[in-house]
């Protein structure tokens, strides 16, 4: 820990700002967010299909305002945007925890959703950009902080949620309010720069999404990427509920599936630094991309292992069985991101000729959110299906074949040399504004 507060240290103030903010924004999301679900259902009564509606607007505002939100924030600023954002965020916190009405309560998801949208592409854009040459560092030190605040922020959220709701979502709303009055204070202005024409023009947006949708190995490897965070994301659907299928809905289930972001979270809080050193020192971007799919792949061969041995009727075997196969999977697909992460938001910046960073990690981020869409409803149907077919093996197969599946595009796009632009493009660099 000395040695990651130390490379902290290192960075410029803003830098150091923005993995500080990261860590501040995902406590109070994390605090609110998965307790949402019960307060709308128990407290309020809402029927089952209004809370999934309003929760799938929070995930649908944001995922389909990213490219909207990086572009303003490579036209605008990087500033406004994550100010912006962050007061999107106070208003709807403040409105879930106090609103009844079902068009209130839609109204605050929606905000939520599209303050992620705003301030996220613009906090990467900016970090890239202050960083400079040791952008994989700062990303790698970025993931630390990422963590840390969904480690503790369900945590916290427990404890204000045991008094009410109402608690957490005002408490969440004052961190984003000082969070806010933070960055008014102390973050200094920037804006995009090369985002005009040679000419000394503003380049149109339409002209520059034309020009990025024509960027033919940034859409090649952002369609690559999907595949890990559909595989990242089975720590939230298919882990627990496998846990639950064997162990049961008891205080056991419950800790083993608590157990399994414990070693997510606390694997990347400790390690994160040294693997991404030890990449650096020995792997181009491209193949630690490729091995680190591979990983996230290989995180489900225990599962798949597991899954060919009987189930005892209880007892220890039973325990073991249901939480350690999973335990095992969390922690290869935490070692896997974090092999791949920052060099995955550096290649981001190098396919982007650091021109127009922000609308590339929009238009990323949009690709990956409906990818993730896409690739949990197949996840479902495979475990409807396996659980119909009684071949448990189908879910943890497909999931190892998608990671080979991904890992091999990644190596073929770093032979070709599509992951690689021209060294010219790696020098622009964002201006003060």
């Amino acid at each position: 820990m000395r040695d990651t507060i130390k490379q902290v240290r290192s960075y410029d103030s803003s830098v150091q700002l923005l993995m500080f903010n990261q860590f501040t924004i995902n406590l109070g999301f994390y605090m609110l967010m998965p307790y949402l679900a019960t307060h709308l259902a128990g407290p309020l009564g809402l029927a089952g299909w209004l809370v999934g509606l309003i929760l799938g607007l929070r995930n649908f505002s944001q995922q389909g305002m990213f490219l909207i939100g990086g572009t303003l924030g490579d036209r605008l600023g990087y500033k406004p945007m994550i100010i912006a954002g962050l007061v999107l965020r106070i208003i709807g916190f403040a409105t879930l925890g106090l609103a009844e009405s079902v068009p209130a309560l839609l109204a605050a998801s929606a905000a939520t959703g599209l303050a992620g949208a705003l301030f996220n592409p613009a906090t990467r854009a900016y970090l890239a950009a202050d960083a400079g040459e040791r952008r994989v560092e700062a990303f790698a030190l970025f993931n630390v902080f990422y963590q840390a605040g969904i480690l503790l922020g369900p945590l916290v959220g427990m404890v204000l949620t045991n008094v009410d709701f109402s608690v957490t979502c005002l408490v969440a709303a004052g961190i984003f309010a000082v969070l806010s009055i933070v960055q008014i204070r102390a973050l200094p202005a920037r804006r995009a720069a090369y985002a005009d024409t040679a000419e000394g023009e503003r380049e149109g947006i339409l002209r520059q999404w034309r020009g990025m949708f024509s960027n033919r190995p940034f859409l090649l490897f952002s369609l690559a990427m999907i595949g890990s965070y559909v595989m990242t994301f089975q720590v939230y659907l298919a882990l627990p509920l496998e846990v639950r299928r064997l162990g049961g809905d008891g205080s056991f289930a419950a800790a083993a599936v608590a157990a399994l972001f414990a070693v997510s979270g606390l694997s990347t809080i400790a390690f994160q630094t040294r693997v991404t050193a030890w990449c650096s020192a020995r792997m181009k971007p491209g193949s630690a991309l490729t091995w680190g799919l591979l990983t996230m792949g290989a995180a489900f061969v225990p599962l798949l292992a597991a899954s060919a041995v009987p189930v005892p009727d209880s007892g220890v075997g039973l325990w073991l069985l249901a939480a350690l196969p999973s335990a095992v999977a969390a922690l290869l697909l935490a070692v896997g991101t974090m092999i791949a992460y920052p060099f995955e938001m550096d290649t981001i910046v190098r396919l982007s000729g650091n021109r127009l960073v922000a609308t590339h990690y929009g238009l990323y981020n949009t690709i990956c959110g409906i990818g993730i869409t896409v690739g949990n409803l197949g996840m479902g149907m495979a475990l409807d299906a396996a659980h119909e077919a009684r071949v448990p093996a189908l879910p943890w197969l497909a999931l190892v074949l998608l990671g080979l599946a991904c890992a091999t595009a990644l190596h073929r796009l770093h032979r070709t040399g599509r992951l690689s632009p021209g060294p010219a493009e790696g020098e622009r660099r964002p201006v003060a504004a």
